[in-house]
């Protein structure tokens, strides 16, 4: 039973996946960030000829 429990690697599958996706998510997140910062001075540049 030990033995079957120290083979068993879905545990470690399942921590690869979660490591995966948090780095995209952070990767999401500060490109959606950098993008906003970005357009913020042009949309107010748009919105003083209105």
């Amino acid at each position: 039973m030990l033995r079957q429990f120290l083979d068993n690697e879905s545990g470690a599958t399942a921590i690869e996946y979660a490591m995966i996706a948090l780095l995209i998510s952070t990767a999401i997140v500060a490109s959606v960030t950098k993008i906003g910062t970005t357009l913020v001075p042009i949309f107010n540049k748009v919105a003083s000829y209105v």
